[in-house]
């Protein structure tokens, strides 16, 4: 390996820290997912399909409680110039327990409603335990988040994967113990407790104690006001699928989707967290619009994260069937051809989440959320009409339509930034065009998927 290479790799310099990131980031992702696989595997050999629906119901009243209180206190700490003092740590955890507690309150009361709207009487009893671990996360250290700010992850990494580890060898036994969709609440409210444990007992950095002081209070509110709503818009981006999907198909369906969305989503959910805990600090340190050197360097950067997501959706979308029926029983083979259509439905959102982070770098949440919303309001109007029409194939089709069509504003956002690569999502763009080709003349059964749905058969 090339000498200088290495060392430069061993310094401590920003080019330096983003690399390790990049790569720690992808170590405790692909470390984290082969997890979570096995313990899917395993799950869904213990307990029935339906489970795995119900569990997908609650998991989304829960989400959306979570983003719907987003303050940003993550990314207000990564991007505050006071990121680093004491005071401003302290009152951001105080805030963040406060938002905890607040959360679990409001997950009793909306317990009824949902189970009504759903037509699932175990929901009344299973979103208050399952939201209890908003309480439990809320008291997790920020020294989670000053890692993502100096870009050293290694400890990052450790903690979730020691976590998730854990974590799962305990739902898999209480699994085996009771026989039934409980063990999976009980198994996430254990996960969650066994992480924020672990952030303060690992993680470097001083300890959180409650404090509160008003300009640290006002700076994290003012930025995250907008992130409050962007969040909620975010939300309906990234699970309004399933949100609508509940109300319209049954639990056995609901769970073979989810078994198909847990692979599919795959490189979307990598392209999120590597666009967050490395694109975004990359956007802080060497801003585009400073020189064309740090425009170039951020461009490279992109284009090698992009081919990367990219090769994974490529390799699930020919080998989405292959798998399914390997490591699945017939039950969930439905999940096959669903997985191939996926895995080419979010190559748009690939090639375009990494810009938002542009905004979030320099500050301007107002405009991140703009677009954050917008984007909502077009995907669920796709979601509710392309599900009504076409079933399971309209909540695939409709997050891809929803990205081409947003495209514009998100550029006429970040250009004054110089943001922008145009030439390489053109080529990126004319990447993915080939891969979708390639899958559907490869695979039949989602090429009939498809046709079939659109048809209207």
């Amino acid at each position: 390996m090339n000498t200088n290479f290495l060392s430069t790799l061993r310094d401590n310099g920003m080019k330096a820290r983003a690399i390790r990131g990049t790569a720690l980031s992808v170590v405790g992702f692909g470390g984290g997912q082969v997890i979570r696989l096995i313990s899917n595997l395993i799950l869904t050999r213990i307990l029935f399909p339906e489970a795995f629906g119900l569990m997908a119901l609650v998991q989304i009243v829960v989400t959306g409680l979570e983003m719907f209180s987003d303050m940003g206190i993550h990314p207000a700490i990564i991007q505050s110039k006071n990121g680093e003092d004491r005071d401003f740590l302290n009152t951001a955890w105080t805030m963040q327990i406060i938002r905890g507690l607040f959360l679990w309150l409001i997950a009793c009361l909306i317990a009824t409603p949902a189970a009504q709207f759903y037509g699932q009487d175990a929901l009344i009893q299973m979103i208050p335990v399952l939201a209890f671990t908003t309480v439990i996360s809320s008291f997790r250290s920020t020294n989670y988040s000053l890692a993502s700010r100096r870009l050293t992850l290694g400890r990052v990494t450790a903690v979730e994967l020691i976590a998730q580890v854990a974590g799962t060898i305990i739902l898999i036994l209480v699994a085996l113990w009771l026989q039934s969709v409980w063990a999976l609440v009980i198994g996430s409210l254990i996960g969650v407790t066994i992480h924020t444990m672990l952030t303060h007992l690992i993680l470097d950095g001083g300890r959180n104690k409650l404090a509160w002081s008003k300009p640290a209070a006002w700076e994290i509110f003012h930025f995250g006001k907008f992130i409050v709503i962007s969040t909620i818009a975010g939300y309906l981006v990234n699970q309004g699928d399933r949100l609508i999907l509940g109300k319209y198909v049954s639990l056995e369906e609901l769970a073979i989707f989810t078994i198909a969305f847990l692979f599919g989503s795959l490189p979307l959910t990598l392209a999120i967290q590597l666009n967050s805990r490395v694109l975004i600090p990359l956007f802080k340190q060497r801003p585009p619009a400073e020189s064309e050197n740090n425009f170039r360097k951020i461009r490279r950067a992109r284009m090698l994260l992009l081919l990367g997501f990219l090769a994974i959706s490529t390799a699930l979308s020919l080998l989405g069937e292959d798998l399914i029926e390997v490591l699945y029983d017939p039950r969930y083979y439905r999940a096959g051809p669903m997985l191939v259509l996926l895995s080419l439905s979010v190559i748009p959102a690939l090639l375009l989440d990494g810009y938002k982070g542009v905004l979030l770098a320099n500050g301007n949440s107002r405009d991140f959320t703009i677009i954050i919303v917008i984007s909502a309001v077009v995907k669920t109007v796709l979601l509710v009409v392309m599900i009504q029409k076409f079933g399971i194939v309209g909540a695939i089709i409709a997050p891809f339509l929803s990205e081409l069509v947003t495209y514009p504003l998100l550029v006429h956002y970040i250009r004054p930034y110089r943001g922008w690569h145009p030439g390489l999502d053109v080529l990126l763009l004319s990447i993915g065009v080939a891969i979708m080709a390639l899958a559907l003349w490869l695979s039949p059964a989602a090429n009939e998927l498809l046709v079939t749905a659109l048809r209207g058969v």
